[in-house]
């Protein structure tokens, strides 16, 4: 089927709105017509090629819409279901087998490499392949994607377009807290970032009932947000010279955990110093090099340095958990969303990069 999509043709160029062809769906794929895509730091990595994704390519990781097509082995859905999109995974290595599909053994293949898990491709333009991104690329009017990447959305009524930015950035940020971290009732956390990530996890801090929640940033009216949201306390990066020190001010000698989600090297190195002694510190954000003193940073003070994908979220349970979160005024996540049409997709990049909205959605 012939449909528009925008495509990235070469590195950092604008997305074109270009007609492209999309395959039928496999045996075990369903065709969606996209609804709404949020806009993703993964997308403007993988655009700038900090993630090597093959070129030319349709990103867009965060989709959600209505099933049109299923294929013929596929049970779990019906034409008319509603439904959201998350990352790929092969579900046949050892860590898909024993729940663990964020650390797929074939993640990156899946979902960097360009071709779905078969290893074919479903767009095309003038008869030349175009990469896929995630399994899905959903910065189009219809996707197809494996039924195992997709989730069910429950019956009750909701703004379908909420439901894009839960596949993966707002999944990211909320499961590193609560499904990997779980820190105890009273705990303290430092999240470095108040992007979609750094929010998320905001608001789930205060779900689990973490007694201190300090929002690290830069920019006043996000640390407001952020306030509203959960955290307890803020730390403006640009009028402090000492952002580890308030910490440790504001906590008596350090958190218990701390995630960045910027990726910025100096970030990860201040939210480990920024923990007290076996404290836990989370990177979140595609980083580069780091450099620092295992003995006196790390090993020394008995600490944890770990990274987490995707929230070490089963998505077709998380989402749907956190959707009730939502419905019982528990994770008020709509407050993070600026709505693009979808041919103003470069725009909503722009504002993205420079912070004038914190979630950028596209609709279709």
């Amino acid at each position: 089927m012939k449909m528009k999509a925008a495509v990235t043709w070469e590195v950092g160029a604008p997305f074109t709105m270009e007609e492209v062809e999309l395959a039928a769906p496999k045996d075990d794929e369903i065709l969606v017509k996209i609804a709404a895509c949020g806009v993703c730091h993964t997308d403007e990595a993988a655009k700038g090629q900090v993630i090597p994704v093959p070129l030319p390519a349709v990103l867009g990781h965060e989709g959600c819409g209505t099933v049109v097509e299923v294929g013929r082995s596929v049970k779990e859905f019906k034409p008319g279901d509603k439904v959201g999109m998350s990352f790929g995974f092969c579900g046949h290595c050892q860590n898909c087998l024993s729940a663990h599909q964020h650390a797929c053994e074939n993640f990156n293949a899946i979902n960097f490499g360009g071709v779905m898990a078969d290893g074919t491709t479903r767009l095309s333009k003038d008869g030349k392949p175009i990469a896929s991104f995630f399994g899905q690329s959903s910065f189009a009017e219809y996707a197809v994607v494996s039924a195992s990447s997709a989730v069910k959305l429950p019956d009750e009524e909701i703004d379908l377009r909420l439901v894009a930015p839960l596949g993966c950035g707002i999944q990211t940020g909320a499961g590193a807290v609560l499904n990997r971290l779980r820190p105890e009732f009273g705990s303290s956390i430092a999240v470095f970032g108040c992007g979609t990530v750094g929010m998320s996890a905001i608001m789930a801090a205060k779900i689990a009932g973490c007694e201190k929640i300090i929002a690290v940033g830069g920019n006043a009216n996000s640390l407001k947000l952020a306030l509203e949201l959960g955290a307890t306390h803020t730390v403006n990066r640009k009028e402090t010279d000492d952002i580890v020190g308030d910490i440790k001010a504001i906590t008596n000698g350090g958190v218990n955990y701390a995630i960045d989600t910027s990726g910025v090297p100096d970030f990860v190195k201040k939210a480990l110093a920024s923990c007290r002694f076996m404290g836990t510190a989370v990177v979140l954000g595609a980083t580069g090099d780091v450099t620092f003193n295992i003995q006196q940073e790390l090993m020394g003070d008995a600490k944890s340095l770990i990274g987490i994908i995707e929230g070490d979220a089963i998505p077709k349970l998380f989402i749907p958990k956190l959707l009730d979160y939502y419905r019982k005024g528990m994770f008020p996540f709509d407050k993070l969303i600026k709505f693009y049409p979808f041919d103003e997709i470069n725009t909503a990049f722009k504002e993205s990069h420079e912070g004038k909205c914190i979630k950028a959605v596209l609709v279709m």
